[in-house]
Order: C-alpha cells, then sequence, then structure tokens
C-alpha cells in the first residue's frame, strides 16, 4: 500500500464544504437558511423557520460541512423552547390531564411499547448492532436517548442516525399534513405577516432571565435534556400561578427553531451516512411503521373523543417534544392537549425508556445467542 493510500485512509479527503473556512461555512449556512425559510414561509409551510434550517443543514453536514453549533447556544435554545412551552400551560391544561389522566398515559405507554418492538425486532433481525436499533426506536427525547445509549454502550453514531432521521420524517410528514389542513381563505384574511410586532421591553427581560437561570440550572442538574425540561417544569409553575407573563417575540423564537433545527441538520455527516447505509432501507421502514401506528391512535382519538385531526396527529407524533411544539405553535390546533401528550409521553421515555432499553437488550443479546448456538 503506498503512502498516499495509507494517508487517504487515516486522514480522508474533506466533501465539498469542509474545504471551505468556518466563518465561510457559517455564513452560506445563515444565508441560505434566512432566504430558504422566508421562502417557505411564503409558501405557507407550517414551521418553516425550523425545517427550512433543517434541510439546509442537512444538506451541508451530508456535504462535509465542518461546523457544529456551539453548545451554550443550543442548551439557550432548549431553555427557550421550554419556557414557550412552559408559558403555554395553564391551569385548563392541567384540569384536563387530570381528568384524562388514564387516556392520556394508556396513549404514552402504547407508543412506548411499540417502540420498543420495533426496536427488539431491528436487533433480533441484527439490521443494526447491538441494541443500537432498541435506543434508536425509542420516540420523543432524541438528544436524551444518543446520551443514555452511549452511556450503555451501545452504537451512538447509528443511534443518532436513526433519531435524527425520524425527527427529520417526522417534521416533513407533520408539515404536510399540516399544510394539508390550513384554510387558504384565513391565511389571505390573516394579511400580510408582521415579524417584528412592538413587545414588552420589560417583559421580554424578564423572559431571558428566566430562560438563563433555567438553562444554567438544567445543564448544572446532569438531567437528559436538562435545560428543556427545568425551564418547562419552571415556567409552567410560575406562570399557571400568575407570577410570570411569558414574553418572546417571533423573531427571537425564529432564531431558536433555526438553531434546532441547525443541530438536527448538521448531525447527517458523511462518515454516519456512510456507517448506516447498508442499514438505511429497513429503518426507514420502521421509522414510517411507527409514524403509522402513531397516526392509526390518532384516528381513535378523533373517532372516540371528537377531537380535530390535526391536533389528534400532532399530539401522538412519534417526533421530538421540540418540533412538533413548534409545528403546533405555527398551525391553528390545540395546543394544549398537543403539549400534555408529548410532555406527558417525553417524561415516560425519561423516565422507563432506559430500563425497558436494558431489559430489551437483554432478552435480545440471549435471543441473537441461541440462534448463533443452534438452540431453540
Amino acid at each position: 500500500m503506498s503512502s498516499e493510500q495509507t494517508t487517504s485512509i487515516i486522514h480522508p479527503p474533506k466533501e465539498r464544504i469542509g474545504r471551505l473556512f468556518k466563518p465561510v461555512q457559517w455564513l452560506l449556512l445563515i444565508s441560505v437558511s434566512l432566504v430558504f425559510s422566508v421562502l417557505l414561509h411564503d409558501w405557507n409551510v407550517p414551521a418553516s423557520l425550523l425545517v427550512g434550517p433543517m434541510i439546509i443543514g442537512i444538506a451541508m453536514g451530508t456535504n462535509g460541512a465542518t461546523i457544529s453549533m456551539p453548545k451554550p447556544l443550543y442548551l439557550g435554545a432548549q431553555s427557550v423552547l421550554g419556557v414557550m412551552i412552559g408559558g403555554s400551560m395553564t391551569v385548563g391544561i392541567l384540569t384536563s390531564f387530570a381528568s384524562d389522566w388514564p387516556m392520556i398515559l394508556g396513549i404514552a405507554a402504547i407508543t412506548l411499547v411499540a417502540s420498543s418492538f420495533l426496536g427488539w425486532i431491528l436487533c433480533v433481525k441484527q439490521v443494526l448492532p447491538g441494541t443500537a436499533g432498541i435506543w434508536g426506536s425509542t420516540p420523543g427525547a432524541a438528544s436524551a436517548m444518543v446520551i443514555m445509549a452511549d452511556a450503555f454502550g451501545a452504537d451512538a453514531r447509528l443511534v443518532a442516525f436513526m433519531q435524527y432521521v425520524r425527527v427529520v420524517i417526522v417534521v416533513a410528514v407533520a408539515s404536510s399534513v399540516a399544510n394539508f389542513w390550513v384554510d387558504p381563505e384565513m391565511l389571505a384574511a390573516m394579511g400580510p405577516h408582521e415579524w417584528f410586532p412592538a413587545f414588552d421591553l420589560g417583559g421580554f427581560a424578564i423572559t431571558l432571565c428566566l430562560v438563563v437561570a433555567c438553562c444554567f440550572i438544567g445543564f448544572k442538574s446532569g438531567l437528559p435534556s436538562g435545560p428543556l425540561l427545568v425551564s418547562i417544569i419552571v415556567t409552567m409553575i410560575l406562570h399557571v400561578g400568575g407570577f410570570v407573563d411569558v414574553v418572546l417575540p417571533e423573531w427571537f423564537l425564529g432564531l431558536t427553531y433555526a438553531m434546532i433545527g441547525w443541530v438536527i441538520g448538521l448531525k447527517f455527516t458523511p462518515p454516519v451516512l456512510r456507517h448506516a447505509a447498508h442499514a438505511l432501507p429497513k429503518i426507514l421502514l420502521s421509522i414510517f411503521v411507527l409514524i403509522g401506528f402513531c397516526a392509526g391512535i390518532s384516528v381513535l382519538l378523533v373517532v372516540f373523543m371528537g377531537v380535530d385531526p390535526l391536533t389528534a396527529y400532532l399530539a401522538t407524533s412519534p417526533g421530538g417534544l421540540d418540533s412538533v411544539a413548534i409545528i403546533a405553535a405555527s398551525t391553528n390546533v390545540d395546543l394544549s392537549f398537543i403539549l400534555v401528550l408529548q410532555a406527558t409521553r417525553f417524561f415516560m421515555v425519561l423516565l422507563f425508556g432506559p430500563p425497558l432499553a436494558r431489559l430489551v437488550a437483554r432478552r435480545t443479546a440471549h435471543h441473537v445467542e441461541n440462534r448463533m448456538n443452534g438452540s431453540p
């Protein structure tokens, strides 16, 4: 083997965008995302400020971009989103949960069991090595599952790939479904969109202080997605108690959505794609099966509870709490019902996901070992 071949293996050549200086990559990412997001918004695509940056991030990440979102900014974006979600909670939402908690917990539990079953099949069929399929199939807490999978010895690259592919597909499908239900006459009646309306500067300053405090506490807590979780809980308590009114201008939320979209998109790097290429068709099949299963649950909500179809679909959608909340906030749906179901499943995944994944992993390892040894 020649020295040039050896060098290419140890230091593979950079893909196109990776050859650019990092400031140029950032300029390209931000400018193209801005233009594309505005176009999507003009085309009435829900959550365009998330979808646009996410698509551009995927395009750049798969072409070798070497940039990544600074961790403090990403944690801050999680906290802003958590404050937004917490500020959307009302006494009515808590009352709704108290009256419908068996149904809410049942839906969350069924989804968790179904996702674990799909992950078990992926592992038994050896589509993915080890327990990656189990961690990758768990819905609603992508970043948390990647962290936990790595801690328990699974291939974090494959888990991240599967989690974020599902998030991207769920966002794309949910945005398409939401766009299908948007009334063109209602959009026309709304008139031109105002990006920089007047807002309460003092309330915004208080909200920013709350964001920073919750982000710091969440980070120090060591919880998976701590800034998001702590911000939701603390803001919900303060808002329901009447101690704070959340003020988040749309342009500021747009920056937050863009950061989350970039984080998701830039995860799709060439090495990760090459590593998972052989399993991609089966991964996609399992994702669409899970989306279809959750859509089936949403039909039951429509038929037996009278929930409107878009609200039911977004409430049961197996995406991340953050991305679904962004889509829901940009459409005419029952946001409270969606947040109750999504947040309940999120907490159930964090509480029961790891032990359930470990249990399924042990059963899977025993099953695979028996097959290799020729035992029944």
